[in-house]
């Protein structure tokens, strides 16, 4: 049993119990392939996609919320000689949102880049953790971070906490704001949204 902290399961009287769902690496992973996909269509040859940018931004800004409030702590716990890394990640998280808050065609090459740095990063960290966390562990890390991705913002708040347990208070409460503004402004926010979604 790795140090992820967890809140304890109760009982089971099913040998090999196994949660329902996707593993917290599974979903990062997969994430990250969609979002470098979607960045090759935002600043490729071809025409980018209606809403692209905001969609964008949408999926970064939950993105990176969901992570800093359950995957990066799973690391942090999970493997001491990692924080380093994980407080670097943590920065990079902030500048690159506080780019996001004026995404436009100009800042989109920067943005790309540090969205590819993102993901050597914390992929990184993600094949560390998937070593010595076991499948139970990461299942249950996968279902809190989808969850939090849905109560999460979608546009960037760079100034927001970005570690437990105030971020995983204040995140949710500044998505609610987000999601109504979004309602109101009838804004797309989910790779879904765009004509041809990136495949991951």
């Amino acid at each position: 049993m790795s140090a992820v902290s967890l809140p304890p399961l109760p009982p089971t009287p099913e040998e090999g119990y196994r949660p329902g769902g996707r593993s917290i690496a599974d979903i990062v992973d997969r994430e990250h392939r969609q979002l470098l996909a979607l960045l090759d269509q935002l600043t490729g040859a071809d025409v980018a996609p209606q809403d692209g940018l905001t969609v964008l931004t949408a999926a970064l800004s939950r993105h990176l919320s969901a992570e800093e409030q359950y995957l990066l702590p799973a690391v942090r716990a999970a493997l001491p000689d990692t924080v380093e890394r994980v407080d670097a990640e943590i920065n990079a998280d902030a500048a690159l949102l506080g780019i996001l808050t004026a995404l436009s065609d100009e800042t989109l090459i920067e943005v790309a880049d540090r969205v590819r740095r993102h993901v050597d990063g914390v992929g990184a960290l993600v094949a560390e953790l998937r070593a010595v966390a076991t499948e139970e562990e990461l299942i249950r890390l996968g279902n809190r971070l989808e969850i939090a991705e849905e109560a999460a913002p979608t546009r960037p708040h760079p100034g927001t906490p970005a570690t437990p347990p105030w971020n995983r208070i204040v995140e949710p409460v500044v998505g609610v704001v987000d999601k109504v503004r979004d309602a109101v402004t009838g804004r797309s926010t989910y790779l879904a949204d765009l004509p041809e979604p990136p495949r991951g």
